[in-house]
């Protein structure tokens, strides 16, 4: 079923290009004005942000927490009945080394507050977190797609695995637009979204 949107679209291929055209211009805004550095970080309120800034264009319920339950391969996320107070408790957890930052990504990936786009929202507010903590960012492109999806599957058993995978691809280059745009794609195609470059968006608008 096509979730409803703003576009009036009811096909899902159709919904997924426009979905993803739409958001990576957001993306590419997000970085070229700033507003990515005065985002608050680690909260769930500053993943709303991003999520909201993302998906602004296609969906009403761009930020908003989810009110219905969600699973994916056989995976059940947080009910949504326990989503708020799941959310607090995340909010409260530290955020000062790599490995708290990487345990509290763990947990929000479980929490899943968004009923579409949580991962493409969690790992820009991941890097938010990694670059205030460790002065470092995941240059994402370094990282496997069949291996990031695996880590993060056992990840809520094990956290070993996800943790070795984001350390072998931190780069110091936080503010780089080319490591960004990279990694933004990269992100997308992990969902398997990658009708469109970063950079094919970015280019018609710094010609007008």
């Amino acid at each position: 079923m096509v979730l409803d949107n703003k576009l009036g679209i009811c096909s899902d291929v159709e919904l997924a290009r426009e979905e993803e055209r739409l958001t990576k211009l957001r993306a590419v805004e997000l970085f070229e004005s700033g507003r990515l550095g005065k985002l608050e970080v680690g909260t769930f309120a500053g993943l709303a942000q991003i999520h909201r800034y993302l998906f602004q264009d296609v969906y009403d319920f761009a930020g908003q927490m989810r009110r219905d339950n969600i699973s994916k391969g056989g995976f059940r996320f947080a009910p949504s009945i326990y989503l708020g107070d799941a959310l607090c408790a995340i909010d409260r957890m530290p955020q000062s080394t790599f490995d708290e930052v990487v345990e509290k990504y763990v947990e929000m990936n479980v929490a899943h507050p968004f009923r579409e786009g949580n991962g493409r929202s969690m790992r820009i507010w991941l890097d938010l977190m990694l670059k205030e903590a460790c002065g470092a960012v995941v240059d994402w492109g370094r990282i496997d797609r069949e291996d990031y999806l695996l880590a993060m599957e056992r990840s809520p058993i094990k956290d070993v695995e996800i943790k070795a995978l984001l350390k072998g691809a931190l780069t110091d280059r936080v503010d780089n637009r080319q490591t960004y745009m990279k990694s933004i794609d990269a992100s997308y195609r992990y969902e398997g979204y990658d009708a469109f470059t970063m950079e094919e968006l970015a280019c018609p608008r710094r010609q007008r």
